[in-house]
């Protein structure tokens, strides 16, 4: 299954780039269990942040960088068959969540609840 990994990135971090790339780290940890599982981990922001950087960057919350973060996260979960929501406060992991509900794929909160594929 393709997994979106979801969780806080910006929340919590007062747009500080050092404690973004903290939130990011942590997300990233649950990708190689994932993929021992047999799973394909995702993260929104492995594909956002280059897609931003493309389109000329922007200051973290101006209105480029917002029309790219959350409509990424919701365009691969278009495709994923899956969420693992992570721990923490982020309003961006819980529309994750949200949608996909609304899409009827699962969504695990605990790494070890992810069967294997």
């Amino acid at each position: 299954m393709l997994i979106l990994i979801a969780g806080p990135y910006r929340s919590g971090t007062q747009d500080d780039p050092a404690r973004m790339a903290a939130n990011l780290a942590r997300m990233e940890a649950a990708a190689w269990p994932l993929f021992e599982k047999g799973h394909v981990p995702m993260i929104g922001e492995w594909v956002a942040l280059p897609v931003l950087r493309g389109a000329g960057g922007d200051v973290v919350g101006g209105p480029l960088y917002t029309s790219v973060m959350y409509p990424t996260a919701h365009r691969l979960l278009d495709i994923c068959d899956g969420v693992l929501r992570l721990p923490g406060a982020s309003t961006g992991a819980d529309e994750d969540v949200r949608r996909a509900m609304a899409r009827g794929i699962p969504v695990w909160l605990r790494l070890e609840d992810v069967p294997a594929a």
